[in-house]
């Protein structure tokens, strides 16, 4: 049979165990960020005619701003991507005076949108 002491040890070190197993917060959920921005992007892109041209882009009748147009083959690797908010615009692309492209548009969160321009 055991003794005094050795049941005694025993509950002590069982004791230690559970107080170290609960004591411990890892479990608990941590508040993280994704880290991902409220932005969007426009990329212009065109197969033959407005290739490497400067365009004018207008959203929402308020914004405007000069955009470069790439060929649809360098799109993914070379094309400037031009960020925006998100939520839903009214896209106007412009070229000399001539409307290219006009078209109300929902963007979401890190979205790259393609205007294909002809």
């Amino acid at each position: 049979m055991k003794t005094l002491k050795q049941n005694l040890s025993g509950i002590i070190s069982a004791s230690i165990f559970v107080l170290t197993l609960f004591s411990c917060r890892a479990n608990l959920p941590v508040a993280q960020q994704s880290g991902k921005e409220d932005i969007s992007y426009l990329l212009f892109v065109s197969q033959k005619e407005f290739q490497n041209k400067t365009v004018q882009v207008t959203i929402d009748n308020s914004t405007t701003f000069e955009a470069k147009v790439v060929s649809a083959k360098k799109s993914n690797r070379r094309g400037q991507q031009y960020g925006i908010t998100i939520g839903t615009k009214n896209i106007k692309v412009t070229y000399e005076g001539q409307t290219l492209y006009q078209k109300k548009i929902f963007l979401s969160t890190q979205e790259v949108k393609q205007i294909i321009l002809p």
